[in-house]
């Protein structure tokens, strides 16, 4: 049997219900079915009513018990849905904060990681969450990352990120921390961590040598200590040890040269160091195709790369291509991490 990849819904409220029925629908559909089994975690009644504001029609169908996915249908136009059934439709407000939505977000990602953490499915690809239904919700955590690093025994330390557009793969050692308090937060044992995140995250999108450029922290990668200490006494001794182990790293690499190195494919990927200094290429070189893949957990996890849209929610206007790249990914690293499971 194909690998199973089990989709989160999302935000009720917001873009998510509609880009996952318009995967289901669309063409590109077919290419991940040819490779693995596909699912949604969410809700039948929100997604019955995002048909009707969408005016996209698949057949859904409903089960409750993994198992039952042996015999379901894998085509395209067919939604196969475990029905949590945990939203009040006749009080949802689309594009509109809600603990209700928070809470139901959060138990679709509890779901989907339970079933991986179970090795009961192979991957997960999440659709787009709310920070601030989070926190009506009162749940600890601001994000999916964060979440998922809990549920499968984790920190957020233990965990990256991977931005993946075209050929561009960029990590981060650093994510969601204030700028002042980057260049402390460095440290040889985390750019190691990090260089060796890249290098298994690397791998399992199917590149057996990946050859990874650590971006320097500094202007010109401090030009000799001319504009700071960081990357020589912190961020090359990392690339050196990195080296020794066999990983074919290379750094500092000034940031403003890296990643043109690494989109004419001279680089596999680039480890930033810090939030904004990857995103922003990564996101110039294809918004809508970029996907965000959470490197360190013990399960594969994918996810679009934009939010809740709650400005165009429910309005039948939402575009699912960043969606379907993150299903691309996900299953090309289901396969690479499982191979068939027959």
């Amino acid at each position: 049997m194909k690998p199973l990849l089990g989709i989160t819904m999302g935000d009720p409220a917001g873009v998510g219900p509609e880009i996952v029925l318009k995967a289901f629908a669309g063409e590109d559909i077919k290419e991940i079915l040819a490779e693995n089994r596909p699912f949604v975690v969410g809700d039948k009644k929100v997604l019955e009513d995002a048909m009707d504001y969408s005016g996209v029609e698949v057949e859904i169908n409903t089960f409750e018990d993994i198992d039952e996915l042996e015999d379901a249908r894998f085509e395209r136009g067919v939604l196969n849905l475990m029905d949590l059934d945990n939203v009040d439709t006749s009080e949802l407000k689309m594009g509109e904060v809600s603990a209700m939505c928070g809470r139901a977000s959060v138990d679709y990602i509890e779901k989907t990681a339970m079933l991986a953490n179970e090795e009961k499915i192979h991957g997960v690809v999440t659709a787009p969450i709310n920070k601030q239904a989070l926190k009506a919700a009162d749940h600890p955590y601001p994000g999916h990352t964060e979440t998922l690093a809990n549920l499968t025994g984790l920190t957020s330390d233990d965990v990256t990120m991977m931005l993946v557009s075209g050929n561009l793969r960029v990590f981060h050692v650093t994510i969601h921390i204030p700028f002042r308090e980057i260049a402390d937060t460095l440290s040889i044992e985390k750019e190691m961590q990090g260089i060796h995140i890249a290098n298994d995250g690397l791998k399992l999108l199917g590149i057996d040598d990946p050859k990874i450029a650590v971006a320097g922290l500094n202007p010109h990668a401090s030009d000799e200590g001319r504009f700071g200490d960081e990357d020589l006494q912190i961020i090359k001794p990392a690339v050196e040890k990195a080296q020794q182990e066999g990983i074919d790293a290379v750094g500092p690499v000034p940031a403003d040269t890296v990643f043109v190195g690494a989109k004419e494919g001279k680089y596999d990927g680039v480890l930033a160091q810090y939030h904004d200094q990857g995103h922003i290429p990564a996101k110039l070189m294809g918004f809508m195709e970029g996907v965000n893949v959470t490197i360190g957990l013990p399960i594969i996890r994918t996810s679009v790369d934009h939010g809740t849209a709650f400005d165009i929610a429910g309005e039948g206007k939402a575009d699912p291509t960043n969606l379907i790249a993150a299903l691309k990914v996900g299953s090309q690293m289901a396969k690479s991490k499982f191979g068939d499971q027959s």
